[in-house]
């Protein structure tokens, strides 16, 4: 078998943007973890709707004929009544039929009167693509304004929800995006003048900017609006600094001819009730927990006694199989850190994505491992949503995650069942087979049960025997 590590990496290519060997206390500190709170800053959500080439000998697809899988379908995009133009850059994109909650949402984000909407679908299964396909049946060419706005928690996955729309526009010359983010070179800030309205039709943003553009600058008339997303929903309505601005902006559009969508992979019983306040007389589409976490993904533990048990089992697993490409996710900094700067010494071809990095360092490091330069990163929660990468295929928790205490600033021993989902979420895009090792103390047996019970789906414990039965060499 390959090893997918030992390909060392031509480091003359590129400077590492990640100072390995700095020994900052404070990025050492292990009372500084990156948790899912940070993610409105700092988390890379890359979100990518077309496919691109893949080796499809070395994965297997899920051919949607089972009713129970999330991409089933049973109508075609031409029911849905789109626009040819529209349908053009559907096909175009590589898509070839609705995914199911595309062909659940649409008929009723299509129809008339418009119906505001809840929903929520496993990663990977074509929410992107649902909301701009609703977002782009909704625009007038004959008005020279902004009709939709669509909030996103990061810059980052902002700019990827607008490639997704100028892709599917690509046959609708009408179409126009804004963005409203912090880089004044993408926003084009120095362009915006106050109290004069845009003119393009769509306006994808973040938070905070797009605040400032439509109470500050007053470039963005709410009360027109025709459609308004929150894509991530649950961050988005949930983290303190983001809820009150979602909910002054939701309230905002209510009563008015605005359509409203919130889509998200996970939703608490807390932020789906709080949703359902803020939201007029929505369709809900909920999945049962055992629908949360995908059939497609095989998910293994590995016992470990220290993090040095912890290393020997990642090396075990890739002298074992061969592999596209795979994330190892941790909960702290440092040990992120430390993780990455072992294998690079042992000539291992592995990047580090932290919170240490600025936009554009975080953006060239998803860019390499899009491109496939290296096979393995390491990240923390703060990238547990949003980054697709098509040949990731395995995901390796290093650090089991647990539930960060605000008041005591610390971990608790209860898992994080949302963020769980969210990284092993990141393999088995679209329906390929992805797998997941979980790897634990015996001490952290009891919260990989709970998971279990949680979902409703085996977690299995890794033995040599599945490297033939489940055909692991073949990830």
């Amino acid at each position: 078998m390959i090893d997918p590590f030992s390909t060392v990496c031509h480091r003359n290519n590129h400077k590492s943007i990640v100072d390995l060997n700095n020994n900052n206390d404070n990025f050492l500190d292990k009372d500084q973890p990156e948790r899912l709170v940070n993610i409105a800053q700092l988390s890379l959500s890359n979100k990518q709707t077309h496919l691109r080439d893949v080796d499809y000998s070395l994965i297997h697809r899920d051919d949607r004929t089972s009713p129970q899988s999330p991409l089933h379908s049973v109508k075609t995009f031409e029911e849905l009544k789109l626009e040819p133009q529209l349908l053009n850059g559907i096909y175009h994109m590589g898509f070839s039929r609705p995914s199911r909650i595309q062909e659940r949402a649409l008929p009723q984000l299509l129809a008339y009167p418009p119906r505001n909407m809840i929903a929520q679908s496993q990663n990977g299964t074509g929410k992107t693509a649902a909301f701009s396909l609703a977002t782009l049946s909704r625009m007038d060419p004959t008005l020279n304004y902004v009709q939709a706005l669509i909030l996103s928690p990061t810059f980052e996955l902002a700019l990827q929800i607008g490639k997704v729309i100028e892709n599917m526009a690509k046959f609708l010359p009408h179409i126009k995006i804004a963005y409203a983010v912090r880089d004044p070179t993408i926003s084009k800030r120095n362009e915006c003048v106050k109290g004069r309205e845009l003119t393009v039709p769509i306006v994808i943003g973040t938070p905070g900017t797009v605040e400032d553009w439509c109470r500050k600058l007053k470039i963005i008339d709410l009360k027109k609006l025709r459609i308004f997303v929150v894509d991530e929903a649950d961050v988005m309505i949930s983290l303190t600094g983001f809820s009150q601005i979602c909910i002054d902006l939701v309230k905002s559009t209510i009563g008015k001819n605005c359509q409203t969508m919130l889509f998200s992979a996970t939703y608490s019983d807390e932020v789906m009730d709080f949703a359902k306040r803020i939201i007029e007389n929505p369709v809900i589409f909920r999945l049962k927990r055992e629908e949360q976490s995908l059939s497609n993904i095989r998910q293994f533990y590995i016992k470990c006694n220290n993090d040095e048990d912890k290393y020997d089992a990642v090396r075990t697993i890739y002298s074992s199989i061969t592999i596209g490409q795979a994330m190892i996710f941790c909960r702290y900094k440092h040990t992120a850190h430390a993780l990455t700067l072992r294998m690079i010494n042992d000539k291992h071809c592995v990047e580090l994505l932290s919170s240490e990095l600025s936009v554009e360092q975080r953006a060239a490091v998803i860019n390499r491992f899009r491109e496939g330069k290296f096979r393995v990163l390491v990240v923390t929660n703060v990238c547990a949503r949003g980054i697709d990468i098509d040949d990731i295929s395995l995901v390796l928790n290093f650090e089991f995650p647990l539930v960060y205490d605000e008041i005591k600033r610390c971990f608790i021993n209860k898992p994080d069942y949302d963020t769980y989902l969210h990284r092993i979420g990141r393999a088995g895009r679209f329906g390929r087979i992805g797998h997941t090792f979980d790897l634990v103390t015996p001490e952290e047996i009891p919260l990989l049960e709970q998971v279990e019970r949680y979902f409703e789906k085996p977690i299995l414990e890794f033995s040599e025997k599945h490297i033939v039965d489940d055909e692991l060499y073949k990830i």
